[in-house]
């Protein structure tokens, strides 16, 4: 490690870059519903709103993977600074669907920049244990910051803050990241084992794809009852950001100890019971409401939390010469699968209620037949996902490249 490079420096700036990044899927969760109202939104505008944060995530992502080598961290955070900066001060000063496409866009840019550069930035200064350390608390930022971002969110609408005073709080951990990265040295890039071209080759082995296709349900189990928990858990009876603040708290600890659980399960195994625990967890949710949805909530925290690194450590075990541009790609795809369905989620939850109110419900009862009926639709995902990763589990390491 370069002695003139301040690799704890760096390190925590990474941290409040991707607190940065929780903050922003976090507050808008909370957000949401207010949003919705006061610029006359229906759901699927709100769908398309928050589409454009997942879709500014594998774009920059994948970006960024490409041309790390070439270009470095330091430029590749500073166009994060700048995305971030213009995207949340974009949406305080919104005058209208339009401009909060556009903000919602340069926010989830800057998310994708931040992963692009800080992931290989703190593998390239540390290394072995103390690598495995830091990537592992470098990671429980995101969950961890979402608790913290659904509390803040909880507490300022109970106070009857605008939602401008919540995205404000956003711009915090922005400065913060700004300035700890201000005028540091920044590690070179390692040279790459492997090009891009054969990362590609590499990718287009059967068990990559059959991979990558799982991701895509694998993230959107995770992020769409995430993304919607305001609007559709709204007239359920328990907070909905505290529901958000308990799933992600779970998972950060979930994480954190997930080392002895996948030694005696193997990674397939972890991932069969993750899509379970996500089955039962979201059942659970639809039909259940008041203390109740806690207790769910539970369940939901324990099936997802394993998906997104267990995903990733999968396909850096079995496919390694995919490299870090693999990694990469598989999880914009993920990004790029949650982007898609968010408009879907909006429309069912528009569609729900109508056929709650034709049934002869109104108001807050439409609304909890609509949220439960939604969450009931995306039973479909973690239901094909156990089905997958049974067959993963069963012959998974046939489909491994020699």
């Amino acid at each position: 490690m370069n002695p003139t490079i301040n690799a704890n420096r760096l390190f925590w700036a990474s941290c409040f870059a991707l607190i940065t990044t929780a903050f922003s899927f976090s507050i808008r969760a909370g957000i949401l519903t207010q949003l919705g109202t006061e610029m006359s939104l229906d759901p699927v505008q709100l769908g398309h709103i928050n589409q454009m944060w997942f879709l500014g995530f594998p774009i920059s992502m994948i970006l960024g993977g490409i041309f790390y080598s070439k270009i470095g961290p330091k430029l590749i955070m500073q166009v994060a600074f700048i995305a971030h900066a213009a995207g949340i001060l974009l949406t305080i000063y919104a005058t209208g669907y339009e401009t909060l496409l556009l903000s919602t866009l340069m926010i989830g840019l800057g998310n994708g920049c931040t992963e692009a550069a800080c992931n290989p930035m703190i593998a390239d200064s540390y290394s072995g244990i103390e690598f495995s350390s830091k990537m592992n608390r470098f990671h429980m930022w995101f969950p961890g910051g979402i608790v913290l971002g659904s509390l803040i969110s909880k507490f300022m609408t109970d106070s009857g803050l605008a939602w401008q005073a919540q995205i404000w709080v956003i711009l915090l951990p922005t400065i913060a990241y700004a300035i700890m990265f201000w005028g540091q040295a920044f590690p070179k890039p390692r040279a790459e084992a492997s090009s891009p071209v054969d990362n590609f080759k590499a990718m287009l082995n059967p068990l990559y794809l059959f991979m990558a296709c799982c991701m895509a349900l694998t993230a959107i189990s995770e992020f769409g009852p995430q993304q919607w928990v305001g609007p559709i858990l709204a007239k359920a009876g328990a907070s909905p950001m505290l529901i958000l603040a308990l799933v992600t708290g779970l998972m950060a600890v979930g994480r954190y100890f997930a080392g002895p659980l996948i030694e005696k399960l193997n990674t397939a195994g972890v991932l069969l019971g993750s899509a379970v625990f996500g089955l039962v967890g979201i059942y659970m949710l639809s039909t259940m409401s008041g203390s109740m949805l806690y207790v769910a909530a539970v369940f939901y925290a324990l099936g997802i939390c394993y998906f997104w690194p267990n995903m990733l450590g999968y396909i850096s075990e079995n496919v390694p010469k995919s490299g870090a541009l693999g990694l990469s790609i598989m999880g914009g795809i993920g990004m790029f699968s949650s982007s898609i369905f968010q408009p879907i989620i909006g429309g069912w939850i528009k569609e729900n209620k109508v056929v709650a109110e034709a049934s002869g419900l109104a108001g807050d009862a439409a609304d909890l037949a609509a949220g439960q009926a939604t969450l009931s639709n995306m039973l479909l995902f973690p239901a094909i996902l156990i089905v997958a990763f049974v067959i993963l589990y069963m012959f998974g390491k046939r489909l491994r490249p020699a």
